[in-house]
């Protein structure tokens, strides 16, 4: 007796992995313990939870179609409602065409018999690879016998202002996208049937590229790029600004192997020189006469901000970058250095008390430097905006600010940083000491996860103060790299 060959089921996501690369679809099913861990994952699924909720709450007289004990028992439950002449919103309408099942997240009835069918993303946009999403959808609803007569992206709107407390009226938009995806489903049948074939046979030897990344960031990359062959120690691609690209469309992927006078840029030549010589590129005459002007006392600025899908606060827009920390290194002529930070985690909106705290801390005259100083120029207005009686100060304030990032870029690079002058990769050239690795908070998406975590109902009060002290060691770290590298970089 022979065994049957194994049927793998599969879902919107599965067919959407194998569209980006076959060989993550049979990975997935075959070798799922290869899958590196995705740090973020969770953050994005409890966002994703919060968007749908309100997205559902918004219909209140919806019924939702629960997945418990099992998706058996949901197919039934959906199939018995719209066989019933259900005329009210369906959640997670659980259907299923030819072994592929699919969960919708909204289907409204749209009066005329058929339904408007909606998928909820917490992006503030419907995106490329959206149609393929409704594509699934749509070709399983409608061979499922559900008259589909439109079908959207329900997304964040991002100019929806929260005004009152839990009043989320108006926080979506629908993308109608089924002049575009009718198309796409009418070819579901073909690619269904290739995932599966690809499922049935051995792995592809689908080799890395730029699907790795596209549309997401692939699990098996590492596993997949570990069966290449040892590459350049240098290669091209860490010419600036897509730099490289030219050279890898000509077959050169080694910057070593590139001719230096065919370059026509002088920052990638200034990369390409460091890089073959090992010396470091160092202008201190441009580097001190970019600063000369900067006024004391300097204070050395870095904020750090988080962005919620939801807004929580009234006056915030969707992923608006609300300031909870701030640290201020103040340096007088003499070179007295001073430190003065803020810090809320009590979970209330922290604008108010961070604009005060910075008209408070930060001296009326003087520079205020950030590094890629927009951000903190952004910030510090969007305070003035909201606290029409600080406005004077904090705009003001905005007008002092200089950029630290421009003047390193033009004026030091070491081959180390592979193209990068983002702080953290300029710091391990000069102060190598001052390495990030040691902290809890290493950068800023880690410390959005912190600042989430201390403020959740659930965090005790022991995990707060280690979570408190995490933050103000990282922000602080952040202002003192920027007093280090402006040293270095004008001193001889």
């Amino acid at each position: 007796m022979t065994d049957r060959p194994r049927r793998f089921g599969l879902s919107k996501s599965k067919i959407t992995m194998f569209e980006q690369c076959p060989k993550r679809l049979w990975l997935s099913a075959h070798r799922p313990e290869l899958a590196e861990q995705d740090a973020g994952a969770e953050a994005r699924f409890a966002t994703g939870h919060e968007v749908g909720a309100i997205a559902c709450a918004l219909l209140p007289d919806g019924v939702t179609v629960e997945a418990e004990p099992d998706l058996a028992a949901a197919l039934a439950t959906t199939q018995a409602l719209l066989d019933d002449g259900h005329d009210r919103p369906i959640f997670e309408a659980t259907l299923q065409h030819d072994g592929v099942l699919v969960r919708i997240d909204v289907l409204e009835p749209d009066g005329a018999g058929g339904w408007h069918m909606a998928e909820v993303k917490s992006s503030t946009k419907a995106k490329d690879y959206h149609v393929g999403d409704l594509a699934t959808q749509l070709w399983v609803a409608r061979n499922a016998g559900v008259p589909i007569s439109s079908a959207a992206i329900r997304h964040v709107d991002s100019s929806f202002v929260l005004e009152r407390e839990g009043d989320f009226d108006g926080l979506f938009a629908d993308a109608d996208l089924i002049a575009a995806a009718e198309p796409v489903a009418a070819g579901r049948g073909e690619v269904v049937a290739a995932a599966r074939v690809t499922l049935a046979g051995a792995e592809p030897g689908t080799a890395p590229g730029a699907h790795c990344d596209a549309p997401f960031p692939c699990e098996f990359a590492d596993h997949c790029h570990g069966s290449l062959p040892i590459g350049p120690e240098w290669l091209v691609t860490v010419l600036p600004h897509g730099g490289g690209k030219r050279w890898v469309e000509q077959g050169i992927v080694d910057l070593l192997a590139v001719d230096p006078a065919a370059l026509t840029s002088a920052v990638h030549a200034r990369v390409h020189r460091a890089t073959v010589s090992g010396e470091v590129y160092h202008d201190v005459e441009g580097a001190r006469a970019a600063m000369a002007g900067w006024a004391f006392p300097r204070t050395w600025l870095d904020f750090e901000t988080i962005g919620f899908a939801v807004p929580r606060w009234i006056g915030t827009r969707p992923y608006s970058q609300v300031p909870f920390q701030f640290s201020a290194h103040i340096e007088t002529e003499e070179g007295v250095i001073t430190h003065r930070e803020f810090l809320s985690l009590d979970g209330s909106d922290p604008r108010r008390a961070c604009a005060e705290a910075l008209v408070e801390m930060v001296p009326p005259t003087g520079a205020v430097i950030g590094y890629n100083a927009s951000f903190e120029k952004g910030r510090i207005l969007d305070l003035a905006a909201a606290f029409p009686d600080l406005a004077d100060a904090l705009t003001a304030m905005a007008a002092r600010v200089v950029d630290l990032l421009p003047v390193t870029r033009a004026n030091w690079y070491h081959r180390d940083q592979r193209g990068s002058w983002s702080l953290k990769s300029v710091l391990p050239t000069i102060a190598a000491e001052m390495d990030y690795a040691a902290l809890e908070v290493k950068d800023g998406g880690s410390a959005q996860e912190a600042y989430a975590e201390a403020i959740a109902k659930g965090c005790s009060a022991e995990r707060r103060l280690a979570l408190d002290a995490a933050l103000r060691a990282y922000c602080q770290r952040d202002t003192e790299a920027m007093i280090v590298l402006a040293r270095r970089l004008t001193s001889a």
